[in-house]
C-alpha cells in the first residue's frame, strides 16, 4: 500500500515569518498539531504545538512577536507519495516521529501521514505496536 492511499491531503502550511500566535490560531482552527513551514514552494521546517510550548512558551517568548522560524524543527523527515507505508513506519520508528510529510515527485507537499493513519488503513496492529514502542522510547534530554 502506498502513502497516497492513506495520507491526509489538502495540508495547510505556514510561512516562517508568521508569528507563533498566528500558527497557534491556525492549528486551533484546523484542529491539527503540526504545520509544515514553507517559504514559497520550499519546505523549510515543521512546527508542532509541542514546539510552541517547549521551544517558545517555556522560554518566556512572546507569541505575538516570536516568528515560526525561531521555534520550528528544521530537519524534516519526508517520503514521496508513491512510497510504501512500511517505509513510513520504519522512518517513524527510526526518528521517533508520529507524523511524516508526504511529498509529490514535483517536490511539493501533498499530504501528511500519521501513525494513526497507518494503523487504521493497514490494520497491522503488531507492526504499529512496534512502531509506537520505538517512538515512545525515552530520548536523552538536551543539555
Amino acid at each position: 500500500m502506498q502513502l497516497k492511499d492513506v495520507m491526509t491531503r489538502d495540508v495547510e502550511v505556514i510561512h516562517p515569518d508568521a508569528t507563533l500566535q498566528e500558527a497557534a490560531r491556525m492549528m486551533k482552527a484546523l484542529d491539527v498539531g503540526p504545520l509544515p513551514v514553507c517559504d514559497g514552494e520550499r519546505v523549510v521546517g515543521m512546527l508542532t504545538d509541542r514546539d510552541i510550548t517547549v521551544r517558545a512558551t517555556a522560554e518566556g517568548r512572546d507569541p505575538t512577536t516570536t516568528k515560526v522560524r525561531e521555534a520550528m524543527t528544521q530537519a524534516v523527515v519526508s517520503l514521496m507519495e508513491d512510497q510504501d507505508v512500511e517505509e513510513a513506519a520504519r522512518l517513524m520508528q527510526e526518528h521517533q516521529l508520529r507524523r511524516l510529510l508526504v511529498m509529490g515527485r514535483d517536490g511539493h507537499v501533498v499530504g501528511i501521514v500519521a501513525l494513526g493513519d497507518l494503523a487504521v488503513e493497514t490494520g497491522d496492529e503488531r507492526r504499529i505496536g512496534q512502531v509506537l514502542e520505538g517512538i515512545s522510547e525515552p530520548s536523552e534530554p538536551e543539555r
